[in-house]
């Protein structure tokens, strides 16, 4: 499948994905859920020709969340306040995580610059971080009036670090920096930016020397023993909190405030 929003590129066992829409930060359109959603379900029976993947960003994030103005457009799903809608577009994005999860891949994640909301999950769900000294993680849910327990962040970040921090990160939505990422646990190294991507393929390069169905039989294990909540069930529940919040109205546009800041500044 040729890509809009993405580039893939598969050498030696090793595929490396690049969310590929720089001008806006990698943030996540429709049209890059569509292709995540193709991507990642492909992933699901690639178990020989691709043996490990690393996910990052072009240019100098790695995805900045949700597209604003595609979610605050005349059509987003902010003007339109369809339930329905919301929780189909709420479903969508959610399932890129779990193909994540299921896919028999490990994920390495190489982040430089922001990852925020929607782009703070897809880290999460990466078995493995590295980053740059750019790189900025936040829960920004929260920071727009919806929960930031949203695509599998209630699940995964608890277990990945220590749960007061967990919980500072998530209920403040202040920003965490790859220094403190290192500190806590959640990113397992961070490198210079142009050792970035060599890092992350030095491991790769490790695990696909082992075999194929111990690699897949010890992320399935990984996946089964990290809690007795199941992913599923902790993303039906975020789905719920974060349409009741979009369908009644509570969420914050951005760009609305945005547009007052300007004008009390040019008064």
């Amino acid at each position: 499948m040729k890509y809009e929003t993405l580039i893939f590129e598969l050498e030696d066992s090793i595929g490396v994905l690049t969310l590929n829409v720089p001008q806006k930060l990698n943030a996540h359109t429709k049209r890059m859920k569509q292709e995540l959603l193709q991507f990642w379900g492909e992933r699901q029976s690639d178990r020989d020709g691709c043996r490990v993947i690393i996910m990052t960003g072009a240019g100098r994030a790695f995805c900045a969340g949700s597209d604003v103005d595609e979610v605050t457009e005349e059509n987003g799903i902010l003007r339109k306040r369809n339930t329905e809608e919301i929780y189909r577009f709420q479903e969508e994005i959610s399932r890129v995580i779990l193909l994540m999860r299921s896919s028999p891949q490990p994920i390495i994640a190489a982040v430089r610059g922001y990852a925020a909301g929607g782009g703070f999950s897809f880290a999460l769900a990466a078995d493995i971080r590295i980053a740059d000294p750019t790189a900025k993680f936040v829960a920004s849910y929260i920071n727009v009036g919806l929960s930031a327990a949203d695509m599998g962040s209630s699940f995964h970040f608890p277990r990945e670090v220590n749960l007061g921090f967990a919980a500072e990160y998530l209920y403040t939505g202040e920003v965490m920096d790859a220094e403190t990422a290192k500190r806590i646990g959640f990113v397992n190294y961070v490198v210079e930016a142009e050792e970035l991507m060599d890092k992350a393929k030095g491991l790769a390069s490790k695990m696909v020397k082992k075999s194929v169905l111990g690699l897949r039989m010890t992320k399935e294990a990984v996946n089964r023993n990290i809690g007795c909540a199941s992913l599923e069930t902790a993303v039906q529940l975020e789905n719920r909190n974060q349409v009741i919040g979009l369908a009644t109205g509570s969420m914050i546009n951005p760009l609305k405030d945005k547009g007052k800041k300007k004008t009390k500044e040019g008064e």
